[in-house]
């Protein structure tokens, strides 16, 4: 972006309907962290109504002003952590609308209590009879909350023609396969309407997600090349520096699977791969979303890689195994790292791979959607030198840096035809004033105003778990006898790269440790030919992908049996004898010629100097 280029500033919306926010598990780390800055980042942008309030639901007694100061503590935490100072203002009125309510889950008074509460809320707050409930709590209590509100009076609105709404906000995961996300959606379902459930996944609160669309149906330059006729793969990474922290109980019963494919890596995909909507009507767009899940091929496990970090280095600084982690059992087979090849059943994607990977403590940080390109014909380059062109990649990146990047091949400056890529860059933040954001405030907004555009359907949940229950039923019988796998600060195990491999393919580098050696192979390559051109992976026969595919599998669950090892361990002494007996005899043989050499300078005349 030039210095000059002035940024263009957010567009602002009008404030959401009045309502009360009632947030259960107000205590826990997702209140804290991410559901209260994300109400105050709303506020200060104007988005939250002035008849607003919230309350805390939480099992232990706590003042108001206990709760308040947690959570202040907590937001300036978050507010330095951006570089910036909080704002007093904005915090004392938030906190000026906020009730702390003890409470247990399953005690039918607590909501009784609950319901009389909001009535009062509503006299003296003005919020219309509008109540969102948000359920930030373990997975097990969404379905007895829910009754309990049943019970007590508090889902029943009347309808879309009523004068006031009723919504629940679910956190993931949403089941833990498609047996409990079927049964799930069915106990809920006799409580609450479809358009009364909000099933929440940050991901799609992050502007590049949301841009996805628009970029796609807005550019007449992209949409006619989004196909398989143009597009070799497609690669979506999420990739996080961070181990499991202090959530050692929840992911040892959770893992990488089901923590981020079924929700947040099928999502992304959705997105890229959907067809045009009718409209951007809620409906329009989450029945396309809808149809690219319900297409997804079941995942086989052939088709599917575990990890689990050991120690190593991340950012330059040590880190433990997972299963050195607190909570964590000493021999946990829980995976840490998925990575997975599926295919789509769509006219538009057929044959098109889809590659995806997540995991904890890798070399970097990042979330990216990366489309490759088919190579352009090599004809019109013949007697040039050249016999492969660069490869040819869009970039959506999500985090940390948002935005959009292109790299294609240029001629280099000179008399000879030479290629190098070159990368255009777009970033949200050369264009546009920063807000303050951490995710969810678009999410938040969307509930408090009724679109669900952003939200997943029961029938997207169901054939998301669909599509990966294979891969989990198979992971469930056999156990991995190699974990851990990975060095913390790597970018995986090495059988992820066998997957792509298998199809002449190689993940897009993700630790920045990489850059430096492409740059010297960028200027190894100018002082030599001067052409410069990645040459893409020979493809494999099938026999050679078949036994790749066969070993990747067993060396995942087999260990050597004692005779192999055995047998292995006398091989290799009778080979480490050979050399010592090789070693012995070898100095007799080189004397000779050394001595040959010896006697030749000695018989020679000696060199004379030149008179001068």
């Amino acid at each position: 972006m030039s210095p000059a280029q002035p940024k263009r500033a957010t567009s602002r919306a009008h404030p959401a309907d009045p309502c009360t926010v009632v947030i259960f598990g107000a205590a826990g780390d997702l209140t804290s962290r991410l559901v209260v800055p994300a109400l105050y980042n709303m506020r200060r942008t104007g988005l939250l109504s002035d008849n607003f309030a919230i309350v805390g639901f939480n099992h232990g007694k706590m003042s108001d002003n206990a709760w308040k100061n947690n959570l202040h503590k907590s937001l300036e935490r978050y507010v330095s952590g951006a570089g910036q100072h909080l704002d007093e203002e904005a915090w004392g009125w938030l906190g000026s609308q906020m009730t702390y309510f003890p409470g247990d889950f399953d005690d039918a008074s607590s909501f009784q209590a609950l319901a009389t509460k909001l009535k009062e809320i509503d006299r003296k707050r003005g919020t219309q009879g509008n109540v969102l409930f948000y359920l930030a709590t373990p997975e097990r209590f969404f379905g007895d909350v829910i009754e309990q509100l049943r019970d007590a009076g508090l889902t029943q609105d009347g309808g879309a023609d009523s004068g006031h709404w009723r919504r629940v906000i679910i956190e993931k995961p949403f089941g833990h396969d498609l047996a409990s996300a079927n049964a799930l959606n069915e106990r809920i379902l006799k409580v609450l309407r479809e358009d009364q459930i909000y099933r929440i996944d940050h991901f799609l609160g992050k502007e590049t997600v949301q841009n996805i669309m628009a970029f796609r149906f807005a550019n007449g330059l992209f949409e006619p090349i989004w196909n398989r006729d143009r597009i070799d793969h497609v690669q979506i990474t999420v990739a996080e520096t961070v181990g499991v922290e202090r959530r050692g109980s929840f992911y040892e019963q959770t893992g990488a699977m089901r923590d981020m494919v079924p929700n947040h890596l099928f999502q992304l995909l959705a997105m890229v791969a959907m067809e045009p909507p009718t409209s951007f009507d809620a409906e329009a767009v989450r029945t396309r979303k809808a149809e690219v899940i319900e297409a997804i091929r079941p995942i086989s496990p052939e088709d599917a890689v575990r990890g689990q970090y050991g120690p190593g280095a991340v950012n330059s600084e040590l880190a433990r195994a997972y299963r050195d982690e607190p909570d964590v059992a000493p021999d946990s087979v829980t995976e840490t790292f998925v990575a997975m090849k599926l295919s789509i059943d769509t006219w538009r994607w057929s044959g098109v791979p889809f590659y995806l990977r997540t995991g904890k403590h890798m070399g970097r940080r990042t979330t990216e959607i990366a489309i490759r390109f088919k190579s352009a014909p090599m004809a019109p380059f013949r007697g040039t030198g050249m016999d492969a062109f660069g490869p040819d990649w869009l970039v959506l990146q999500i985090q940390p840096d948002e935005g959009i990047s292109l790299q294609f091949d240029v001629k280099r400056p000179g008399p000879r035809v030479e290629l190098a890529p070159v990368r255009m860059d777009f970033k949200y933040a050369d264009w546009f004033r920063a807000e303050p954001n951490v995710g969810y405030e678009t999410l938040l907004y969307d509930c408090m105003t009724g679109d669900a555009t952003l939200f997943q359907r029961a029938d997207m949940v169901e054939a998301c778990w669909r599509a990966v229950q294979p891969v989990l039923d198979d992971w469930a019988q056999r156990t991995p006898a190699d974990f851990p796998n990975y060095a913390s600060g790597s970018a995986g195990p090495a059988s992820s790269d066998t997957l792509l491999a298998m199809g002449g393919r190689s993940w897009r580098p993700l630790n920045t440790g990489t850059e430096p050696a492409r740059r010297a192979a960028r200027q190894k390559a100018e002082s030599g030919t001067g052409v410069l051109a990645t040459k893409e992976p020979a493809r494999p026969s099938a026999a050679k992908r078949a036994a790749a595919k066969k070993s990747l599998r067993a060396a995942s669950v087999k260990k050597a049996s004692p005779v192999k090892k055995t047998a292995a361990k006398k091989a290799t002494v009778k080979k480490a004898a050979k050399k010592k007996v090789a070693a012995k005899k070898a100095p007799a043989r080189k004397a000779a010629p050394k001595k040959r050499v010896a006697a030749a300078r000695k018989a020679a005349p000696a060199k004379r100097s030149p008179i001068k």
